[in-house]
């Protein structure tokens, strides 16, 4: 029989939820970002893996966000016509400051070396580390007939 830990459970239920406390549901139905301040405010899993505020991943930071969506090009060749437009959304920072410097950032990646840096949340890496020492925590009792079949060996 296989029973699976506490701890399991919690972190396999909280897998399917996001962890993008500024993404809702409308009362329309559409999956929309509160921080989007310039342009379509609707966003798929594809445009917020994609945030820069998860590159950032401080509670310093202070934001609003632009969506940028890539202009349709119109192609004609051999009497056909195409559109192409498979290029995704972007997310930018419309205003973005770090409240413990009182400074504008302008990218995501002049955040990475600040020495005041808290991170909203843990590497998904450390919190597994943790769990398995966690449940690898106890006392280890050898059995005495292997130890002496390992002597006489």
């Amino acid at each position: 029989m296989i029973r699976t830990l506490p701890v399991a459970q919690l972190q396999n239920r909280n897998q399917g939820l996001s962890p993008c406390e500024h993404r809702t549901v409308s009362k329309d139905g559409r999956i929309v970002c509160c921080r989007i301040v310039e342009g379509d405010n609707e966003v798929s899993p594809n445009v917020c893996r994609t945030c820069p505020t998860k590159a950032v991943n401080c509670t310093h930071l202070r934001f609003s966000l632009r969506k940028t969506s890539p202009t349709p090009l119109l192609v004609r060749f051999n009497g056909r016509t195409e559109v192409w437009d498979d290029d995704p959304s972007e997310l930018l920072f419309q205003r973005a400051a770090c409240a413990a410097k009182v400074t504008p950032i302008e990218q995501a990646r002049s955040c990475a070396g600040c020495t005041l840096r808290q991170p909203l949340q843990i590497p998904a890496e450390t919190s597994a580390r943790q769990v398995r020492h966690a449940s690898s925590a106890g006392k280890v009792v050898p059995f005495p007939e292997r130890e002496v079949a390992a002597a006489a060996g």
